[in-house]
């Protein structure tokens, strides 16, 4: 594995935070400012590469190159996952129900679990699903042998080798690309509804599961790029591919906004192009500049910090946003302008996210606080 991924990456943790400040964003214009996608000019582009890009790192992260994937390696991380995913999402739903809902606390939770999105919190529990999906999938390729790269192990003399077996050289990249085309599949099921209503029960709904088919395939993008990723390098610093992206990006975001050349379910095709596309285009822009986003520099150091608390911000975010809906009512009486829509967000947002910041940092003051509201 390369060097630079046996430590902190910095440029993720930085990206890490760029995204969560899109996120919030994203959110002050949809509750803040009371927009939707129909009329705001910069939510339906935010959509398109915000949650993906979080699952993308999730997916990145979770890939563990000496792991070995056995029942005992794997109930503690389970355990821990169950602890950290549900347990916080659970209190900081129950506050914001009490403090923001306009119902009683019961029905209010009722609702909201009636909801996929759970009142904004289904990150967490959808999270939680991936990774209990990714544990099952990394424990049957363990068992049938298959591995991304080459094992290492140690001989009579104590010398460290690879083993250069069929089944670890040949097949792992088979494998995890199935399972990922498996999962866009899934997802391409969710824009077929005269062929699929599978998705349409209460049963998907209450347990966000449609969340999980339509954002699984970030995740294990995400991880099988860090799993190659000494081969993703060598494609992301070629001279053709991220001018293939960007063009792909524009072509599919004009046919999206514009154009509207393709008609019923093929609608989704050039939208997941556009996702694709503007997730790797963000991820290249970091790893390229990423001296910019070292703790050496204050935008690094800013980004680095909020990426490394994306969970506290998340989970706080949603009591701290102002509601403000004549600038909502402002920016639809004037034609739609991508720019100023999205400044304005950003910039309610920003001190959004410093304030969570603060509120996490008082919080984490007391050790027993920090891991119970927030895992750690």
């Amino acid at each position: 594995m390369n060097y630079e991924l046996s430590k902190r990456i910095e440029w993720l943790d930085a990206m890490r935070g760029f995204t969560m400040i899109l996120v919030v964003a994203y959110h002050v214009a949809q509750f803040g400012f009371v927009e939707n996608e129909k009329t705001s000019a910069a939510l339906p582009f935010l959509v398109l590469f915000r949650m993906p890009l979080f699952f993308f790192v999730s997916g990145f992260l979770a890939y563990k190159a000496n792991f070995v994937w056995n029942l005992k390696n794997t109930i503690p991380l389970v355990l821990k996952k169950l602890h950290v995913q549900i347990i916080p999402a659970i209190i900081f739903l129950c506050i914001f129900i009490v403090f923001k809902s306009k119902h009683s606390f019961w029905d209010g939770l009722l609702n909201a679990l009636k909801s996929p999105t759970k009142d904004g919190y289904w990150f967490t529990w959808v999270l939680l699903q991936m990774f209990l999906i990714y544990y099952v999938i990394s424990i049957a390729a363990h068992c049938l042998g298959i591995r991304s790269e080459k094992l290492k192990v140690k001989n009579d003399e104590g010398e460290e080798i690879c083993h250069s077996s069929l089944q670890v050289r040949g097949w792992g990249w088979v494998f995890w690309l199935s399972v990922w085309i498996l999962s866009i599949v899934a997802y391409e099921t969710l824009y077929l509804p005269k062929q699929f209503s599978y998705h349409k029960a209460h049963f998907f709904a209450y347990t966000s599961l449609i969340q999980t088919i339509r954002f699984m395939q970030f995740f294990l993008l995400g991880n099988i790029v860090h799993r190659y990723w000494d081969r993703i390098q060598k494609l992301f610093d070629s001279v053709w591919f991220f001018p293939l992206v960007a063009t792909l990006a524009l072509v599919c975001c004009a046919d999206i906004f514009r154009l509207h050349t393709l008609k019923f379910a093929w609608t989704n095709l050039p939208r997941t192009t556009a996702m694709y596309t503007l997730l790797l285009m963000v991820v290249m822009f970091f790893r390229y500049n990423k001296k910019w986003f070292t703790t050496e520099h204050a935008l690094g150091r800013a980004l680095q910090y909020t990426g490394q608390r994306t969970l506290d911000v998340y989970l706080l975010h949603f009591l701290l946003i102002p509601s403000m809906p004549f600038i909502g009512t402002w920016l639809n009486a004037h034609h739609p302008n991508f720019l100023i829509d999205l400044l304005l967000s950003i910039g309610v947002a920003l001190p959004i996210v410093a304030v969570c910041l603060l509120i996490s940092h008082i919080l984490h003051t007391s050790p027993v606080l920090g891991k119970f509201l927030f895992g750690k």
